[in-house]
């Protein structure tokens, strides 16, 4: 007799000789969103205690290191505090080496960190809720390379009971010619597309926004996401200004223009 949860495995015929993975449980809609509205709530808790975590981080003592402790770039060596640019803070990532192995054996673990989704037979792409025309030339502007639609005459029927013009991330599942959503998420849950905003809950001042729960003097303030100007100064300002990522976009001499026809 098969347990509960073995019964929920479908049984799937293979194909070229490959074993097919094995399928959970093919439910209905409300179905769907009634289990996935019970690991909601874990997620959420989750959430809550990464943040209680990140605001312990906050207050950890801090020790001196050299400054002047050389470390080797493009232009050379240079020292511990050149890396930082100019900045306040800086993150490093100590990638593993074997010295004097070929690239085939070098740490798998570091590779796939660095590389993020491009593996394990998963493809990453952008459905944006906007013309194609437009958002393209956007994708373009910053330089991304990864696949890039327009979703807008279809965003009805791909999220369904989901709130249209919000941000989504929505996991699909093929097998022959069916596809099948596996899980999606909103809101917060749409941090794990970007590592910026755990490894700034690893810095010593967090996210600075208004929201945490940070000591008394700690900077707070969101709008490092915005400047109203590129380096040196990198002036924050909110609302206007722009995304920091654009400015050295323009610094490399890309156009910005949108539109579809010309101005």
């Amino acid at each position: 007799m098969k347990t509960k949860e073995e019964s929920k495995n479908v049984e799937l015929p293979t194909a070229g000789g490959i074993d097919t993975p094995a399928l959970p449980a093919v439910v209905d809609r409300a179905t769907f969103q009634s289990e996935l509205d019970a690991l909601r709530l874990r997620e959420k808790a989750h959430t809550r205690e990464g943040d209680a975590i990140a605001a312990a981080r906050r207050r950890l003592p801090v020790v001196e290191v050299d400054g002047a402790t050389p470390i080797i770039g493009g232009r050379g060596a240079v020292t511990l505090l050149d890396a930082f640019e100019g900045r306040r803070m800086l993150i490093a990532y100590y990638f593993m080496w074997h010295t004097g192995h070929p690239a085939p054996e070098q740490c798998e673990g570091c590779t796939w960190v660095t590389t993020q989704v491009y593996s394990r037979d998963v493809t990453f792409a952008v459905f944006a809720q906007g013309p194609y025309e437009e958002s393209a030339r956007y994708c373009d502007f910053m330089g991304w390379e990864m696949p890039w639609y327009s979703a807008q005459g279809s965003l009805d029927t791909l999220l369904v009971g989901r709130r249209v013009g919000r941000m989504h991330l929505v996991c699909y599942l093929r097998q022959g010619s069916k596809v099948f959503e596996t899980y999606w998420t909103t809101a917060r849950g749409v941090e794990a597309m970007d590592n910026s905003y755990r490894l700034l809950d690893l810095t010593i001042y967090g996210r600075q926004e208004t929201w945490e729960e940070s000591p008394t003097g700690w900077p707070q303030q969101c709008t490092y996401t915005r400047t109203s100007s590129g380096p040196p100064t990198w002036e924050p300002v909110w609302p206007g200004g722009r995304p920091i990522a654009q400015w050295p976009r323009l610094a490399a001499g890309r156009s910005d223009n949108l539109c579809t026809t010309s101005r």
